[in-house]
């Protein structure tokens, strides 16, 4: 299967204004080849921004392997958890026009949810120590893998409302892709606005990312990705079907490497939140009790160390058919969006960080 692979390295490219060396590319184009030949990745879009411009993207292999569609820069993948520092910068959006307090208690903006032990705030819920639950454990994999429909945002809330909090919050961490779903009842409250319609608006639209929207399967979304996943015989095949409605805020859009390379340009330039509230939200968050952690408020972060003298943002994406990566060099203004149509790719942050490398001549 992987000899197959090797010999479908089909690509478009789309070159824009800021130009990266020829040695850059190509140091880029071999490790990009190598890793989908180790891994077996049927397709995979990357898409480099510079100094605020997008400055480079690629398609490698096949959207479609059935069909035998290549991929391009425009092919379009589920966000997955990507989607996560979007839903964040658009509540700092709000943060910043004085509309959402992130230290007042959640209710004040969605009284659907009800009162817990403790007081749940909005950055409790961004820093992912709310001590609501996440989906996936062993006795909830129909949550993470949902065939249920929702029609909106709020419906989804009754999957964990009811449920009790692991933590006192402030007190622990516990990534949760619930608590990314409330922050999206959260927005709806103190922007008196829909979430899709406010994100549309004020994000979308300000970073230049036409081709993101929610991850609907009943709708022909244009140059969507068919999902692939490895057999235990480390054969391809399709993968399992999941609607990815119960988790929107969280992660369940559609996009394109170029729309994410977009929005990290527009969100390091200032476009979408000035330089203090990005500055909070790349930087490592404090527990109540002293702990720093490995993330800001919707940044995973390495608080600890620098990559050749610079600090890292990112975030991963990974549900059935899609593994990705956002990275971001904020202090190089240097992003690099990575999508690929197979479930469990491994060391993404690392390939994004060696492209960094190159493309930045780091090592030099």
């Amino acid at each position: 299967m992987k000899t197959f692979l090797a010999l479908w390295f089909l690509f478009s490219i789309s070159i824009c204004d800021a130009q990266i060396s020829e040695t850059a590319l190509t140091a880029v184009d071999d490790m990009i080849k190598k890793k989908m030949t180790e891994d077996g990745i049927p397709g995979l879009s990357v898409a480099i921004a510079v100094d605020g411009t997008l400055a480079w993207s690629k398609g490698y292999g096949y959207a479609d392997l059935e069909h035998k569609v290549k991929t391009i820069p425009a092919t379009a993948y589920r966000s997955a958890s990507i989607g996560k520092p979007i839903t964040a910068t658009a509540i700092m959006q709000l943060v910043e026009a004085g509309k959402l307090d992130l230290d007042e208690e959640i209710q004040t903006y969605c009284s659907v949810f009800p009162k817990k032990r403790w007081p749940i705030t909005t950055k409790h819920l961004l820093s992912h120590t709310s001590g609501i639950r996440h989906y996936g454990v062993p006795e909830n994999l129909e949550e993470l893998n949902s065939k249920v429909h929702y029609e909106n945002i709020i419906d989804p809330l009754d999957i964990f409302k009811d449920d009790s909090l692991l933590f006192k919050p402030g007190y622990g961490r516990q990534y949760s892709t619930y608590a990314y779903n409330l922050l999206g009842c959260v927005l709806e409250g103190a922007a008196k606005m829909e979430f899709m319609t406010y994100l549309q608006a004020r994000l979308f639209t300000v970073a230049n990312m036409p081709n993101t929207r929610v991850d609907n399967p009943y709708l022909i979304i244009p140059n969507r990705s068919s999902g692939y996943a490895l057999s235990e015989q480390g054969e391809l095949q399709h993968s399992e079907y999941v609607n990815m409605s119960n988790k929107v805020p969280a992660g369940g859009f559609i996009t394109t490497v170029e729309d994410l390379a977009n929005f990290a340009s527009a969100f390091m330039s200032e476009k979408l939140v000035s330089r203090k509230y990005m500055e909070l939200m790349m930087t490592p968050h404090k527990a109540e009790d002293g702990e720093i952690m490995g993330n800001g408020l919707g940044w995973a972060l390495i608080p600890d160390e620098k990559w050749y003298g610079e600090r890292e943002a990112f975030h991963g994406g990974g549900t059935p058919g899609l593994s990705g990566i956002l990275y971001l060099l904020p202090d190089k203004n240097f992003a690099i969006a990575i999508l690929m149509n197979l479930e469990g790719v491994d060391e993404r942050v690392d390939l994004a960080a060696q492209i960094a490398v190159k493309v930045l001549d780091l090592d030099k």
